[in-house]
């Protein structure tokens, strides 16, 4: 029986970060489960130059994207309002499954991203073969 590819949305800092940063990870996710998932990635949508007047497109396009995907791939690598509100509007209002990556040690983790991350873990590639073994090679849950 050929199912439907899992959806996956890439979640993480976008604003504030160093040139590259927020794109690298991503590209990384996309190199390794492209194949077999169906990836969200909200940087393929160009609102540079433009945030202010875009502010409020730009949620909308987030919030729809976090809708359309069954997990969120989160990068936790420092603070961000964004990727909490996503976070949070995904496990608490769309219960989605959230999986993500952090280099904090556990003590220093917001409590908020413990609550309503899923399951949180010390790297990219730790995070994505967590999804590959709960969610199957082929985006199964079922394997």
């Amino acid at each position: 029986m050929n199912k439907m590819r899992k959806t996956i949305y890439l979640c993480g800092p976008i604003m504030g970060e160093v040139q590259g940063e927020a794109r690298q990870w991503r590209e990384e996710a996309k190199r390794t489960l492209s194949e077999n998932y169906r990836l969200l990635d909200p940087m393929r949508r160009d609102f540079k130059d433009n945030e202010v007047d875009s502010a409020n497109e730009i949620v909308e396009f987030d919030l729809q994207d976090i809708r359309d995907s069954d997990i969120l791939l989160v990068n936790y690598c420092k603070p961000s309002i964004g990727t909490a509100m996503e976070v949070f509007y995904a496990a608490h209002d769309q219960g989605k499954f959230v999986v993500a990556f952090s280099n904090f040690p556990f003590a220093d983790c917001n409590p908020w991203m413990v609550k309503f991350c899923t399951k949180i873990l010390p790297s990219l590639e730790e995070a994505i073969s967590y999804i590959k073994r709960h969610f199957g090679q082929s985006g199964d849950a079922s394997n």
